[in-house]
């Protein structure tokens, strides 16, 4: 079958740039190795989709080029896609820190990316797995030719929508770098992002009683911060602070190779010195003072972990200056440093993937090998949680759609 345009990959990205480009009279084929398409839009937000974001920027952005989605996500905006939302009367909602979702389902996004993609004409080959690729030299009729158990497939321009390594359990491959391997262009090493952190076998022991404890707290690693929940677990830190934070800690891996322990503060927001300095002549023990921004339970097991008995057992009108000063030390920058993550099969996304550097920020298009595309979570672009990766994908898969 000869084709104008071959994408690979039937997800956010990969739909959203075939229906485009299918609209442009392209003839083109969807190319997916699963048998339904969208299971990460239809798992996404509790199954309701968290499609984007009311505010995105460049900023909410992890990447080796941080300002290489620039181009992408001012052309197809957030309101953009809200305007599809919208016509297709798909009714929405808005939560903290501008996170947008379906008031029903996230099977409404995908029949919406699925009936854009049957009314521009886009062909589908499902089930689908691609054995090989081979790009020709200048002179031949079609660029690219792609061999799958379905057939050989001939196109000049060719997708690589096929997403990260995150939640490997609905089907996540290293396809696409692999192929971007094939064609010389540079691969940033991936690693789970969004992720819960684990926390090493002697702190997880110390931590045990405080397990379950959810805290609204800032996380910070080098310049980052985000205040939200945080979570204790049996195996380390997770909740939405953690979760942001976690990819600036994997960061660290690619600039310093040295990673940096995680700082909490326990109580953001308030000057701990100055509020224990006002009780200063209190008769409570400090667990109990604690208890009044924390979680009781938390309060004094985290007063237990501080190594001082006097903490637990004297009124803080007995405790001395350096025992206030350590504790307002202790709960402005609680410091954990993680063994590692949980890994991809609890990451929310992949940091890292295709190089920026080989790739137009205007078109998507490997600089150095016409006509073949990369768009979405295979692309060295993460976003914070939020909306703010399926953002990416609709902006440079509408991108990629344009110039295919």
């Amino acid at each position: 079958m000869n084709l104008d345009v071959i994408v690979i990959g039937a997800g956010a990205a990969g739909m959203m740039c075939a229906a485009q480009a299918g609209a442009r009279g392209r003839r083109v084929l969807l190319i997916d190795h699963a048998t339904t398409i969208g299971e990460r839009i239809r798992i996404s937000g509790g199954g309701r989709c968290n499609f984007t974001n009311r505010t995105v920027s460049a900023a909410n952005y992890l990447s080796q080029n941080p300002h290489f989605c620039r181009s992408a996500l001012a052309r197809f905006t957030p309101q953009h896609f809200i305007a599809m939302i919208e016509a297709r009367r798909i009714a929405y909602h808005e939560r903290e820190h501008g996170q947008l979702f379906c008031d029903d389902s996230a099977e409404q996004i995908i029949a919406m990316l699925r009936d854009a993609c049957d009314g521009a004409g886009v062909r589908w080959a499902l089930n689908c797995a691609v054995q090989n690729v081979e790009r020709h030299d200048s002179g031949a009729p079609h660029r690219y030719t792609i061999t799958t158990d379905q057939g050989r497939f001939q196109c000049q321009s060719l997708v690589i929508a096929t997403g990260g390594l995150a939640i490997p359990k609905l089907g996540a491959t290293p396809f696409g770098y692999r192929l971007a391997e094939q064609f010389g262009i540079p691969v940033i090493p991936p690693k789970p992002a969004l992720v819960p952190l684990a926390l090493p076998p002697e702190l997880l022991t110390a931590l045990k009683p405080l397990s379950g404890a959810t805290l609204d707290a800032k996380a910070q690693v080098d310049a980052a911060q985000f205040r939200e929940n945080v979570l204790i677990t049996h195996r380390g830190l997770s909740g939405p602070a953690i979760l942001q934070i976690s990819s600036y800690w994997q960061m660290q891996d690619y600039h310093s190779g040295k990673k940096q322990p995680v700082d909490i503060d326990l109580l953001p927001g308030i000057d701990i010195s100055a509020w224990l300095a006002e009780h200063r002549q209190s008769k409570l023990i400090l667990p109990n003072l604690l208890a009044e921004h924390l979680p009781r339970r938390f309060a004094h097991e985290w007063c237990a972990l501080q190594g001082n008995p006097r903490l637990l057992e004297r009124p803080i009108s007995e405790l001395s200056n350096r025992d206030l000063a350590d504790v307002a030390a202790g709960l402005k920058s609680w410091s954990l440093m993680p063994s590692g993550t949980l890994g991809f099969a609890k990451a929310e996304v992949t940091l890292g993937g295709v190089s920026t550097d080989a790739l137009s920020s205007k078109t998507m298009e490997a600089t150095a090998t016409p006509g073949l595309y990369f768009i979405g979570e295979v692309v060295d672009v993460t976003g914070w949680l939020g909306g703010y990766n399926f953002q990416w994908a609709w902006s440079s898969g509408w991108v990629a759609g344009q110039c295919v």
